[in-house]
């Protein structure tokens, strides 16, 4: 229902859109944006637009949906959504809003910036309270969503919009392949009836299964961003974006709030090597070498992040 819901926003943003354009080529949009003298109309239908895509991103205060979704649906689904549908989401966001709308970019930054720093803080601090592992990746999820909506601030800024576009897709890559391997560890321990879940569950899996263990631990440290983890450079990359467009306070909620993620990342893996129990896991071939390939991509690429970088520089070339 609340797909359905945001759905409408997008339809009517687009209608709206429309009216003031002539036209939904997004290209088109420009021209026409730029000889409009109706950009109150304009402006009302990307906000529109911006909402629609704030439930798919799951950016707050579009976010409520999140973690009973996350909680309530299959593992394997949840695994999907928190990675493919939120590069799908910001795919879209950034391609429509980097080419269609700048020139109402100054309408909208102050929004923007309300919008990343509230999806960084609420995510961060609500994931510090909870002992299911899905609830607690479903807030890291939004969390990472107010981080990629960073670089989304400065989009109407011609000086560093390419490089800001490009830090956010080299961070939905990097979060893609971290997420993706994360749940494969979640499913791996999932029980039947949903057991398995809870953070005490994962008590002592570095002596049971050390490979998963070890697996589970680089994963909560690239979402941190500590090395030697793609999720440091992502955010490196983030980080100088931001400044470099001039929100030096939006880069610091960023810090703050990452140093806040650092307490509820860090607790999965003090549950896991410094306690004791004897968690069982479901180990299929498809599902370790899931788990091995984006652990070691977590790790390797850190070392060599260029090439990933100059791919995404080049898609925000062919973009423009």
């Amino acid at each position: 229902m609340l797909g359905a819901f945001s759905s409408g926003f997008l339809v009517y943003g687009i209608a709206l859109i429309f009216g003031a354009t002539h036209t939904t080529n997004i290209f088109a949009i420009v021209s026409a944006a730029s000889s409009s003298t109706g950009n109150l109309l304009l402006t009302i239908g990307a906000a529109l637009l911006l909402i629609g895509f704030g439930f798919k991103v799951a950016a707050v205060p579009f976010h409520m949906w999140t973690p009973d979704v996350y909680q309530g649906a299959p593992t394997a689904v949840t695994a999907f959504m928190s990675s493919g549908a939120k590069i799908a989401g910001f795919a879209a966001l950034l391609r429509v809003f980097a080419t269609a709308f700048p020139a109402i970019a100054t309408d909208m930054t102050d929004v923007l910036w309300v919008l990343s720093a509230a999806t960084m803080i609420v995510g961060n601090v609500v994931a510090i309270a909870q002992t299911d592992i899905k609830r607690l990746l479903a807030y890291s999820s939004i969390a990472h969503a107010g981080y990629i909506l960073m670089v989304f601030v400065p989009y109407g800024n011609e000086n560093v919009v390419a490089t800001s576009v490009a830090a956010g897709l080299f961070y939905l890559v990097s979060y893609a392949f971290t997420n993706f391997g994360a749940w494969g560890v979640v499913i791996a321990l999932e029980k039947k009836e949903g057991k398995g879940l809870a953070l005490n569950d994962y008590a002592g899996l570095s002596k049971r299964h050390p490979a998963l263990a070890a697996a589970m631990a680089v994963f909560m440290l690239s979402l941190i961003g500590l090395p030697p983890t793609i999720g440091l450079i992502g955010k490196i990359y983030l980080f100088r974006a931001v400044i470099d467009a001039g929100f030096v306070w939006l880069a610091i909620i960023g810090v703050l709030t990452s140093l806040v993620s650092a307490f509820y990342y860090l607790r999965v893996i003090v549950v896991m090597y410094m306690k004791d129990g004897e968690p069982t896991a479901e180990r299929e071939p498809w599902l370790d070498m899931t788990t091995a390939v984006t652990a070691l991509v977590t790790v390797i690429v850190s070392f060599v992040p260029q090439f990933l970088f100059a791919w995404a520089s080049d898609a925000v070339l062919k973009l423009f």
